[in-house]
């Protein structure tokens, strides 16, 4: 059975622009995530979000998954708050694994996100959850969440984001998705 590691934000200090924070919408994609992949005959285990970004890590290393993914929304710098849009996704350049399932999540999260020519790619060296974790890992940011209009898109489509993120995993493992 493969395995994923889910590692929604640890961030409750990174606010939505209309209340609420990165760590709980991205607990609620995590948590309606986890039917869709234990339906789909994958093992879950996550992050808690009491842990620290290297708890997490270490967390997810002891686990010994096959896969890692984060789960985040973006803000953009304090001067161009709220005026930002889009979702990025991030792999670790020298991951051929990591590069392939970035790019199945990109493919796949266009048919969601509301335009899909603002779905990127990215590789990266600098975020410890995809150069630490010892899984082929992606991060996503799946919408500006101090963008008013993609904060309420995200809260309007949590089953939508994970189901689409859970598909991905599955196409992933080759495994068929499966509806819970």
């Amino acid at each position: 059975m493969p395995k994923v590691y889910l590692s929604p934000s640890l961030q409750e200090y990174n606010p939505y622009v209309d209340g609420g924070n990165e760590e709980y919408y991205m607990n609620l994609i995590a948590d309606a995530m986890q039917p869709y992949l234990e339906a789909s005959g994958i093992e879950v285990d996550r992050n808690r979000p009491d842990m620290t970004l290297s708890q997490a890590i270490t967390d997810s290393n002891q686990a010994n998954p096959d896969l890692h993914l984060a789960i985040h929304s973006n803000a953009a710098p304090p001067n161009a708050a709220g005026r930002y849009t889009g979702a990025d996704i991030y792999y670790y350049p020298t991951s051929t694994a990591g590069k392939r399932f970035a790019e199945i999540l990109q493919d796949n999260y266009k048919k969601v996100y509301p335009d899909p020519s603002d779905v990127d790619i990215i590789p990266t060296t600098t975020l410890a959850e995809v150069r630490r974790t010892k899984a082929p890992s992606a991060l996503i940011e799946v919408a500006y969440h101090d963008n008013p209009e993609e904060a309420q898109w995200i809260r309007d489509n949590i089953n939508n984001i994970a189901r689409n993120l859970s598909q991905s995993v599955a196409q992933y493992f080759g495994v068929p998705f499966v509806e819970p």
